[in-house]
């Protein structure tokens, strides 16, 4: 008696846990947010929220204000950039790894996959102290 209501519960749960696990929420996203694979679009920082979300320059009739709106797209794309070289530097160590994996003991395999990973944790390290520097040039033009 008790195994066959430990069963029914087990398996209640189990087509409660499938049931739940297919129901998806609904996407929702703040406006103004366009992002791709966490990489935030060219125009980040340039948009009126009263205006639709539309890219604007902020005209007081001075020269830095062309200055300040091409230097902040040239910051939003530097920082796409890095996060792209962030995406390599990860494919690179999976890459490294995988080569060690399939190497079969030879040291000149495990040598190179080595080598890899640690050339790519450096290029991640480059990538990442570039990307702060960026954010902070950014924080700065605002």
């Amino acid at each position: 008696m008790i195994k066959k209501a430990y069963f029914t519960a087990m398996m209640a749960l189990t087509v409660l846990g499938t049931a739940l696990s297919f129901a998806t929420p609904a996407a929702a996203a703040a406006p103004c947010t366009d992002q791709f694979l966490g990489i935030n679009a060219w125009y980040k920082g340039l948009q009126d929220p009263a205006n639709n979300c539309s890219v604007v320059m902020k005209a007081d009739g001075t020269s830095d204000d062309v200055r300040i709106f091409v230097t902040t797209i040239a910051l939003n794309i530097l920082q796409a950039g890095l996060a792209i070289v962030a995406y390599v530097t990860v494919f690179f160590i999976i890459k490294g790894g995988f080569m060690y994996m399939t190497s079969a003991g030879s040291q000149d395999g495990m040598a190179s996959a080595k080598k890899t990973i640690t050339n790519a944790i450096i290029g991640l390290v480059i990538a990442v102290f570039a990307a702060s520097v960026v954010n902070a040039i950014a924080g700065a033009i605002k």
